[in-house]
């Protein structure tokens, strides 16, 4: 076993305790879950969700590996079934309304789709539950590990967010005259 490989199983290990035991080994398995087309769909997904303007953009923080990454490690094997299928299904959407792939449409063709999809999540989400066992809708899901991927980027955690160092500026030579110490 080489370092690298050490180092995978020990990361796996120690975050089952914040992901569950049934997904201890989602980081040596899931790895390769997604095609290098899907990420690049996702990465669209995402940028149209949060485009560059003059900070950066989701495709700045690699939000569609993160997404990948993400749902395939953590994800209950239902959600992330309705996720990869929601990619099948944006393409399918696209290539009937503009006649192209999701990823090829021009700007304006991308945000319509999306925000028709994100119509029929927000009702999917306000159907009457029958249990609570109903799934979301796949857009929700990738629209939720977007956001979540992008701000806690270092593109979206300090270029687009207000961003104060924790604990602040180091001082290591403090005058100390007895008083109750600052934590710093």
């Amino acid at each position: 076993m080489d370092r690298r490989e050490l180092l995978r199983c020990i990361a796996a290990l120690t975050g089952a305790a914040f992901v569950g035991a049934d997904r201890v080994d989602a980081a040596v398995t899931d790895s390769d879950a997604y095609t290098p087309a899907q990420i690049a769909l996702l990465d669209e997904i995402a940028e149209t969700i949060l485009p560059r303007t003059d900070t950066p953009g989701a495709k700045d923080a690699q939000v569609g590996a993160y997404i990948a990454r993400y749902s395939a490690a953590c994800y209950k094997p239902a959600d992330f079934a309705i996720l990869r299928a929601g990619l099948g299904d944006i393409d399918a959407r696209s290539r009937k309304i503009h006649g192209a792939e999701f990823v090829k449409c021009t700007g304006a063709q991308k945000q319509k789709l999306l925000v028709d999809i994100d119509a029929e999540a927000k009702r999917h989400a306000g159907e009457p539950k029958a249990s609570d066992d109903r799934p979301a809708h796949w857009f929700t899901l990738c629209k939720q590990l977007t956001l979540l991927g992008f701000f806690t980027s270092e593109a979206g955690a300090t270029r687009v967010a207000r961003y104060r160092p924790v604990p602040g500026h180091y001082k290591g030579v403090v005058a100390y005259h007895g008083e109750t110490f600052w934590a710093w």
